[in-house]
């Protein structure tokens, strides 16, 4: 960290001040559960990111980087799930402003873009030194910045948080920021030099909506989703699995074609 102290900072604001942030904003305007199920557009945003990115390959010359693809076939099957997000939006912008729709909509955006953008920033900056307890630890102190920031407007502006919203934080922070986010990350570290694989685990995130919709029911006693709402969740379930299949697929193939050269 004292190396790239700048990259640690802006990668690490990215991956999580600019994730959770947006995150917590949209939620304000929406539904828990559509929030969950508009952030599934991350896994179309984790592929769009794929040429910013370069794998290392060894040739007889030296060592060469080429520029990755975007994985188009899984981008496809991504495509399904846009479609289950879309008739979720759908519903629920004919209940409300469009002011409101856009406020739970463009920030989800850019949270689905700024995670993986800074997750996948920081394994290639740490190069397989850093197991992902040692990464979380290291983004969550180079993001501190960016919550001082966060913390002194919300200060000024609101004021002393509430001893309930404080619980509330702490329960967030354990059950996200700790379980969800070690579990994540341990899991791209698994595969990170695979960017169909990476997509797939990427797409295993679409599960939450249904997670989100059972728990606010049953917890928070909101309003049971219409049929066009659980159909929208149908198909985004069902464009995970296509999703998944199709990079696990396509990865066996390539495996079996090296396989059978050799």
């Amino acid at each position: 960290m004292k190396e790239h102290w700048g990259q640690w900072v802006l990668w690490s604001s990215i991956g999580f001040g600019l994730f959770y942030a947006p995150i917590c904003f949209a939620a304000a305007f929406a539904p828990g559960w559509l929030t969950a199920s508009t952030w599934q557009i991350t896994i179309i945003s984790g592929s769009l990111l794929a040429p910013l990115f370069f794998l290392t390959i060894t040739t007889p010359n030296g060592s060469k980087k080429i520029r990755r693809k975007i994985p188009v076939r899984g981008l496809f099957m991504s495509l399904i799930i846009l479609l289950g997000i879309a008739l979720m939006q759908l519903e629920h912008a004919s209940s409300i402003s469009l002011k409101h729709v856009l406020l739970g909509i463009i920030p989800v955006i850019i949270a689905s873009f700024a995670y993986p953008l800074g997750n996948r920033k920081m394994m290639d900056l740490c190069v397989g030194r850093l197991d992902a307890y040692q990464r979380v630890l290291g983004m969550t102190l180079a993001s501190l910045p960016f919550w001082f920031i966060l913390s002194l407007y919300g200060l000024f502006t609101v004021g002393v948080p509430s001893i309930e919203q404080t619980t509330q934080s702490l329960l967030v922070a354990i059950s996200s920021g700790v379980l969800a986010t070690v579990l994540f990350f341990q899991a791209t570290d698994l595969v990170r030099g695979n960017m169909q694989k990476l997509a797939a685990v990427e797409a295993t995130q679409s599960l939450e909506v249904l997670f989100t919709v059972v728990g606010e029911v049953l917890l928070l006693s909101t309003a049971f989703p219409s049929l066009l709402s659980w159909t929208g969740m149908f198909i985004i379930v069902i464009g995970m699995i296509l999703h998944s299949y199709v990079s696990h697929y396509k990865t066996t193939k390539l495996a079996n074609n090296q396989l059978a050269k050799s």
